[in-house]
């Protein structure tokens, strides 16, 4: 199945990370750690296979993906000597990179984008084409009163004005072109009841918010333990700090927001009740591509004595996030193959703020419980599952050989 992965930000670091990653694994010249969709409880035949991924995508920087690779390689995010060796591949990838339409109404720069989307799927003879955002860190989509119908959101792009954020823009693009979508950012995407509409009028499937790379994945595991034991958390505080592009965005305050709401609703969701404490995210130039959070968590047990636990997280944002965008990509591709559409809930996993049931599009009479769970157990548990029914359909297990 050869899919395309269109990446927006195609020259960011994180896509960078990605592409140089899945070049290197379709080389034999590194190992798939990272990558979920290789644990043997998630391989099998319905993932396309690294080999059968073809990148492309959009984005405002004009440096070539060589050039950003060296970057990353200097700064210890991939090793020298697979950019090194992957030079003509690169420069292969670099050239169905395109730069972000820009000029006339929003309704021609989608049209744009759904252009290149279809000459990328033509000219590489491609299955599908995912499109994954991995661009910077919008703030909160500005309500219009076209977001709650496609036909009116149409008639408002054509009509000029910013309708919506860019994030939004492309997963339209993307629903017109009959292309899934997968947000690995906070921002709105497609998450707005107009292009849930789209996405079921073109039965297409979708995902997101926020990749889960992090602090929020530690969140995810250390939360449900303090609420299965019955300890009352009475403070949960952290700071991040981070550098590279990902954390100049963060230093402007509306996008900040964006991002600590993704990462804070973890807790009350899981526990019930919302801790005091609060989340930093501080923007220290020097870290480049790595970041660090500490967290401190006072609790109470039994007889109400107070205790308290700490850890401080250091990883680098790119090697994190990389491996899953191309989970998201193979899990994706599937699911539309397997004619799944709407809001792919069971990749809840690897979100901070995943999309429930309340982002599809509602059924007459439906009464569904419309908040997707934020356990990492639960969550994989629902992973699994989904996996394993997407392979029963392409003809076996999932616990068959590499796809």
């Amino acid at each position: 199945m050869r899919t395309g992965v269109w990446l927006v930000g195609a020259r960011g670091s994180v896509a960078t990370t990605s592409i140089v990653g899945a070049l290197a694994l379709r080389a034999g010249l590194t190992g798939p750690t990272g990558c979920v969709t290789e644990l043997s409880e998630l391989r099998g035949p319905a993932w396309p296979s690294f080999a059968d991924l073809v990148f492309g995508g959009h984005d405002v920087a004009a440096t070539p993906l060589a050039k950003r690779a060296e970057a990353l390689a200097d700064a210890g995010v991939v090793p020298a000597r697979l950019v090194a060796a992957l030079g003509e591949e690169l420069a292969a990838v670099d050239d169905d990179v395109r730069p972000a339409p820009v000029g006339g109404t929003q309704a021609d720069r989608a049209a744009a984008v759904v252009a290149d989307l279809a000459a990328f799927r033509e000219r590489h003879g491609l299955d599908r084409v995912v499109v994954v955002n991995v661009s910077a860190t919008e703030p909160a989509a500005r309500p219009h009163p076209a977001h709650a119908d496609p036909d009116a959101l149409a008639a408002a792009l054509a009509a000029g004005g910013e309708v919506l954020p860019p994030s939004s823009l492309y997963a339209y693009a993307a629903f017109t072109a009959g292309c899934p979508y997968v947000d690995f950012t906070p921002s709105t995407g497609a998450r707005l009841p107009a292009l849930a509409a789209l996405a079921a009028r073109h039965a297409v499937p979708y995902a997101g918010h926020d990749g889960k790379t992090g602090e929020t994945l530690l969140k995810s595991v250390l939360a449900p333990m303090f609420a299965m034991r019955h300890l009352a958390v009475r403070s949960w505080s952290g700071t991040n700090l981070l550098g590279g592009g990902d954390g100049a965005t963060l230093a402007q305050p509306e996008a900040n927001a964006a991002k600590v709401a993704s990462k804070q609703r973890v807790l009350g969701e899981i526990l019930g009740y919302v801790p005091q404490g609060d989340t930093r995210i501080d923007y220290v130039e020097e870290l480049g591509d790595f970041k660090t959070a500490w967290d401190l968590i006072t609790f109470a047990g039994f007889l109400g004595t107070g205790m308290r636990l700490e850890f401080t997280w250091h990883g680098c944002d790119s090697a994190l996030a990389a491996p899953l965008v191309l989970d998201l990509a193979r899990i994706t591709a599937a699911a539309h193959a397997a004619g799944r559409h709407g809001p792919l809930t069971d990749l809840a996993f690897f979100f901070k703020d995943p999309l429930g049931p309340a982002d599809s599009v509602p059924e007459a009479g439906a009464t569904a419980d419309r908040t997707p769970s934020h356990a990492l157990g639960e969550q994989w548990a629902r992973l699994a599952a989904f996996a394993a029914d997407l392979h029963a359909g392409a003809g076996t297990p999932p616990a068959g050989g590499a796809a």
